[in-house]
This record gives structure tokens, C-alpha cells and sequence, in this order.
């Protein structure tokens, strides 16, 4: 090849946001200066899921993963000098997409930008919200409403900009297998254009497929990942030509974005996080016919906190020295005719197309998603239990774990702490920003949104309205929940027991010698403080309890620590059990704890489990927990021992 016939590069991001608008906006024009090719947002929870910094559930979650945006003039300060116009941005942001993306296009407008030329992606993908990371608002038939809305209003008004990201990301995160990651995430694109498919007229249909992208996720085993991502490519295409008619070969494209496995990154030996990145990125870039449009990889120290700038620009290296320094781009598809890859993408096909038969059979994605739930913890319970028995081989974790400390990880940890100051100086903005506002002006855009939801239009044209009169991110949301009602998900942990682990013998008899002891089954409570949606650990935690006899509660996301207190005083709990990976462990853990005690149940232990830097470990035993577990701890069976140890006065676990 030529030097002129070679591919284009992948649009090359960093997924970040943090602390400000303002501090983002500083990290993003840094990026861009550093060779970074296009943005992707992260929000904070808050703003995720509908609610002001200033919300009760709000507290210690603000600027944590991600930049808070609660009103025009913060998403005016986070593209503060970046011209949209010329931008291709990301925005990881599902139930609150409609709103956001009003906000991303009055300031564009104010920047002067031609609307029709703004290129990006919302990911607003909201069923595998229900299914893995929790940032749901509403249920989920209304939530399809609000997809079909953006992508309606998208191709009428911004036909470049991507409206939907089908986002199996979070899928395999959740511990889903390769043939579940294909079917999920397809019978979700199928259920977003069966939605959408009457809006539009027979003949504008098959341009509007086009613009359904896909967001990705690349794992450690790379070539079964790559096979993977070849079959998403065939059977994207079978889908739209066969189910939908679409003739034309460049609209049954299968365009995706991807960020690599973060589930994978260790606490331990943290350094090897760095080839495991670029082993997963190889996954998704080799294979010509199935190479990502946008790649953003994780930092070498997520599985430690927040990464500093140096981290994201160590990760953004690796990808401009595979896209500019090796001859990668030079050569077509490296694996046609290769008989071993062409087996297994055959192999996975089919076991997603068994998978997809039985969605349709129970009414397609929306319907199904109670049954996905369940497959998925069950999927993750399996995954673990390999890495329990050895079976799968994690370096450094169950094997090799003998090894020199990382020279990496200094005096500050390794990561960035984003300052506690950062929550009291953003609701401070918020409310010098309503005080400054037009409140007629608002109250009459919000009473139209109020109008238009309640009629059944497209919400989008009234949001732009209402993000233009200066409304809240929780007052948007808020209308939302009011038309369409609040919902909550299914956990995915039944009551039975699933008889799938081994080894659990020894763990039982202490269970029901201990049970005995009280005079009832130990009662083991499990919740998520704050607005954290990643339910995988507390699901799994869940998960193995019951299994060895424990009478568990799971009460799910998003609780207040009154609503987790409340809960523990209802259900008579032995122990508390709190799962926090938002980085707001701090306050929130406190919060709990002074309310336990105030209650009088100041002597029911409470364990806590998250990504907890080891000097907020040493805080949190000093506010009275009994023990602190980080993902360095993944034998579960041995949490479970320690949890029948802290309710027997006198222990019948082994130590």
C-alpha cells in the first residue's frame, strides 16, 4: 500500500470529567492539545440520574466520577474555547440524554455553530441501564419514548450526530458471555427501531438505521473478543437487511465506539493493568473489517480511583503509537479466510442468535429485561467461581502474587482525590444561578416540557426552550418522573438457592450453627448508599449469602443511608452490608454510621466493600465499621466466614 491508501486513524479519546465544569473544560482543551482527536464526557452521578448537587442523594457524590451539569452556564463553562462546530464529542449519558443534549446544542447555538454540522453520540441506552449500571430514571417503555424522541428530533435537526449508542459496555462488565454481549445488545437496537420505525417515512427509514452506533467493550481473552466483533458485524447486517429491509450495504454498517475492559484492571500489581490494556485494545483494532470507529481506553490505576492527567495521556499514547507508528493501517483484513477465526465467529453466532430467538420468544428486550438480569448475575457468579478455583488464571491475583511493590503508586496514592470543597462551591453556583435567572421564564418553558410530555410529542424542542431559560438538571428530570412515574429494577438475585458453588459445606454448618445460636436465620442486609448504579459486587455478595443459608436482604441502588438504617432496623439485621464504588464512601459510610447509632443499633456490624484508597480504609474502621473489603479481596467465601464470625459473640469461623 501507499502512504495515501492508508485508513484512517479511530477517533482517539479519554473518557474524563471530574471535580467542575471548569477543571473538565482544562483537562479537555489539554487532551486536545496533546493529540486527542475527539471528546468524551463523563458526568457525574447526579447529573446521570436527574438531580441537582444540592439533592439529599446527591450528598458526597458530586464531581466524584465525573463533571456536574446542572444548568446551561455549567455546560457553557465545560466547552468554555472548544469550538463544537468542529468537535466530535461523546456523552456517556442515558435517562438524562434528552436533557443534556438540549443543553450541548444552546451552546453550540450561542457559539454560533451551524446545528445540522454537530457531530457526536449520546449513548442513551437505557435497558442496559436496567440491566447493569443503574442510572435509570424512569421504566423502561417511557424511557424507549424518550430514546425515539432523540433519535427523531437527531435526524431532523443534526443528521451527523449519533442519536444512540447500543451499549453492550456495561454487559460484560455485569459478567456477560460473548454470545450474551451479541444478543443483548442487539435485541436492544431492534427494540429502539421498532420504536422508531413508525415516525418516519418507508424511504427515510434505512438512513436513520445508520445512524444506530454501538459502544463496545473489549476483554482479556482478545482473539475470542476480536471473533466477537466480527460477528457483531454479520449479524448487525443480517439483522438490518433481513428484519428491516435496508438494501443499501453502507447503512447496515456496524458503527461502534469501544472503551476496554475495566472489569479486568486489578487493585494488585496495578502496573500489569498497562499490558492488559494494550492486549485488549489489539481486539478491537487488528481486524480491518471489524475495527472501532473510536477507541478510549481505561487508565493503568482505575481499580485504584481516579486517574491524573499523566495516567489518561499514558493511555492515549498507546493508542497514537498503534495508529501512527506501526504499519497497522497499511494492510486489509489481517484474518479473512483464517479458518480458526472464521469457526469461532461462526460458533458465536449462533449461540446469539439461539439467545435472540428466546428474546423475541418472551416479547423482545423490553420485556425480557427481568430475565436478562437474572442471566447476567448468574454469568458473573460463574466468572467468579473460575477465578475462585484457579480455573481462570487473573496474574497477580490467584497466581504469581508474590511480586516488588509499584513504583508507580507514590505518597499520593497513585490516583486523584477529587477535593471535598468541590460539592459546597458547586451548590453554591447552582444557587447564585437561580438567584440570577429569569423564574418566570423557566416556569413557563417548564410548564410547556410539562404540556408537551403529557400530550405524547417529541420533548426534545421544549427541553432546548427550558435549557435556554436557565432550567435545572433536576427540575427537567423531575418533570420526567411526574408524566412518567419513578421505577426500580430487578436485582437479578432470587431467593432460591442456585446450588451452582462448590465448597460451601463448611460455610453452611457455621451459617445454621450460628442461626441456631440466635434463634433464627442470620439476616444478612445488603444496600448501595448514595446514587452508585454498578450493583455487580453487592448483587454477587448477595449472590454467595444466600447460597450458603444466610436469610438475605437485597435491597438494591440508590438509597438514602436513612432509607438503609430504616431498612436494617424493619428487617431485624445481624449485619449491614454497604457496597460503594463511586468514591463517595467517605461521607456516605459516616452518614450510616451516626444513624445506626442513634437508632440504637450501634451493635449490628457493618462491613463495607468498594474501591477504597487504604488510608479511607483506616477512616472508615474508625468510624466504627467492622470491616473494609476492596477488589482485592475476591474470595468470597471467605467475606462470608468473617460475616458469620462478626455475629457469633463466640466465632465459629476458623481464623
Amino acid at each position: 500500500m501507499t502512504e495515501t491508501q492508508k485508513d484512517r486513524p479511530w477517533l482517539i479519546r479519554t473518557y474524563a470529567g471530574h471535580s467542575t465544569a471548569a477543571k473538565s473544560n482544562a483537562l479537555y482543551r489539554g487532551n486536545l492539545a496533546k493529540g486527542q482527536t475527539g471528546l468524551s464526557v463523563a458526568f457525574d452521578l447526579p447529573t446521570q440520574t436527574g438531580y441537582d448537587s444540592d439533592h439529599v442523594l446527591a450528598r458526597g457524590e458530586v464531581g466524584k466520577v465525573g463533571v456536574p451539569v446542572c444548568h446551561l452556564g455549567d455546560m457553557r463553562t465545560l466547552f468554555d474555547q472548544i469550538p463544537l462546530e468542529q468537535m466530535n464529542t461523546s456523552m456517556t449519558i442515558n435517562a438524562t440524554a434528552p436533557w443534556l443534549l438540549s443543553l450541548y446544542i444552546a451552546v453550540a447555538e450561542e457559539q454560533g455553530a451551524d446545528i445540522s454540522k454537530l457531530q457526536g453520540t449520546v449513548q442513551n441506552d437505557l435497558i442496559k441501564e436496567y440491566l447493569s449500571r443503574g442510572t435509570y430514571i424512569c421504566p423502561p417503555k417511557p424511557s424507549l419514548k424518550l430514546i425515539a424522541d432523540v433519535a427523531e428530533y437527531c435526524y431532523q435537526n443534526v443528521p451527523k450526530w449519533n442519536p444512540m449508542n447500543v451499549c453492550s459496555y456495561h454487559l460484560q462488565e455485569a459478567g456477560a458471555t460473548p454470545e450474551q454481549e451479541l444478543a443483548f445488545a442487539l435485541a436492544t437496537a431492534t427494540a429502539v427501531l421498532d420504536e422508531l420505525r413508525p415516525r418516519v417515512s418507508a424511504e427515510d427509514f434505512p438512513a436513520l438505521v445508520s445512524r444506530i452506533s454501538f459502544f463496545v467493550n473489549a476483554g482479556i481473552r482478545f482473539v475470542t473478543e476480536m471473533c466477537k466483533m466480527r460477528a457483531f458485524v454479520d449479524l448487525w447486517d443480517e439483522i438490518c437487511l433481513n428484519r428491516y429491509g435496508v438494501e443499501e450495504s453502507k447503512y447496515r454498517r456496524f458503527r461502534y465506539g469501544v472503551q476496554v475492559n475495566s472489569l479486568g484492571l486489578t487493585e494488585q500489581q496495578p502496573e500489569n493493568n498497562v499490558y492488559r490494556i494494550l492486549i485488549e485494545m489489539l481486539a478491537v483494532t487488528l481486524s480491518k473489517k471489524a475495527r472501532a470507529r473510536a477507541v478510549q481506553l481505561p487508565a493503568w490505576n482505575e481499580a485504584l480511583g481516579l486517574p491524573r492527567p499523566w495516567d489518561q495521556q499514558w493511555s492515549m499514547r498507546m493508542q497514537q503509537i498503534l495508529a501512527y507508528e506501526t504499519d497497522l493501517l497499511e494492510y486489509e483484513d489481517l484474518f479473512d479466510g483464517n479458518p480458526a477465526v472464521d469457526a469461532k465467529v461462526e460458533a458465536l453466532k449462533e449461540g446469539a442468535r439461539q439467545e435472540l430467538a428466546q428474546l423475541d420468544g418472551m416479547g423482545g428486550a423490553v420485556s425480557s429485561i427481568e430475565y436478562m438480569k437474572g442471566r447476567l448475575v448468574e454469568s458473573n457468579a460463574d466468572r467468579l467461581n473460575r477465578i475462585e478455583k484457579n480455573e481462570t488464571i487473573v496474574v497477580g491475583v490467584n497466581k504469581f502474587q508474590q511480586g516488588e511493590p509499584s513504583p508507580l503508586v507514590g505518597s499520593d496514592g497513585g490516583i486523584m482525590v477529587v477535593d471535598p470543597a468541590v460539592e459546597v462551591e458547586q451548590i453554591e453556583r447552582l444557587n447564585a444561578w437561580r438567584a440570577e435567572r429569569d423564574e418566570a421564564a423557566v416556569q413557563a418553558a417548564l410548564a410547556e416540557l410539562r404540556e408537551v410530555t403529557k400530550a405524547g410529542d417529541n420533548v426534545m424542542p421544549a427541553s432546548i426552550k427550558a435549557a435556554k431559560a436557565g432550567a435545572t438538571t433536576g427540575e427537567w428530570a423531575a418533570e420526567m418522573r411526574a408524566a412518567f412515574g419513578e421505577y426500580r429494577g430487578p436485582t437479578g438475585v432470587a431467593r432460591g438457592v442456585s446450588n451452582k458453588t462448590e465448597g460451601l459445606d463448611d460455610i453452611r454448618e457455621a451459617v445454621d450453627a450460628v442461626s441456631d445460636k440466635l434463634g433464627r436465620r442470620l439476616k444478612f442486609l445488603v444496600g448501595k448508599p448514595g446514587l452508585d448504579g454498578h450493583s455487580n459486587g453487592a448483587e454477587q455478595i448477595a449472590f454467595r449469602a444466600r447460597d450458603c443459608g444466610m436469610d438475605i436482604e437485597y435491597e438494591g441502588i440508590r438509597l438514602t443511608p436513612e432509607e438503609i438504617v430504616g431498612a436494617a432496623r424493619e428487617n431485624d439485621a445481624h449485619v449491614v452490608g454497604l457496597s460503594i464504588l463511586s468514591g463517595s464512601h467517605i461521607p456516605l459510610v459516616e452518614d450510616v454510621m451516626n444513624r445506626m447509632r442513634s437508632e440504637g443499633l450501634g451493635d449490628i456490624p457493618v462491613v463495607v466493600g468498594g474501591i477504597i484508597p487504604d488510608e479511607d480504609a483506616k477512616r472508615l474502621l474508625g468510624f466504627g465499621v467492622a470491616k473494609v473489603y476492596t477488589p482485592k479481596d475476591f474470595e468470597l467465601n471467605r467475606i462470608m466466614m468473617d460475616i458469620v464470625a462478626l455475629v457469633d459473640p463466640a466465632p465459629v469461623a476458623a481464623e
